[in-house]
């Protein structure tokens, strides 16, 4: 699904991820404060991840035509992959 989109609708689909990671983010540091990547680097990390899980729900043959379960996955995914790596940054402060 996600690679088969001609480079405006990509370019669309980036840029909304974005917006909406960047507002996450934003959130996510005020909560998590020095635990955090920071508002860019949430931003970042959330765009990532939430492509890295719809690209992962398609290599399984998840069909996501249906665009809530897409953002459900990609949610899904940013949010999961934030926290591991969350976890694995406290898990090294403490070490």
């Amino acid at each position: 699904m996600l690679l088969r989109l001609d480079t405006s609708w990509l370019l669309m689909t980036v840029a909304s991820v974005a917006i909406f990671g960047f507002f996450f983010g934003t959130i996510l540091d005020a909560i998590m404060q020095d635990d955090g990547f920071g508002s860019t680097g949430n931003t970042l990390l959330f765009t990532f991840g939430f492509f890295v899980a719809v690209l992962v729900a398609n290599s399984y043959g998840i069909d996501l035509k249906d665009l809530k379960l897409a953002v459900g996955w990609g949610l899904g995914g940013a949010f999961a992959f934030i926290s591991v790596l969350a976890l694995i940054k406290a898990g090294l402060a403490r070490w």
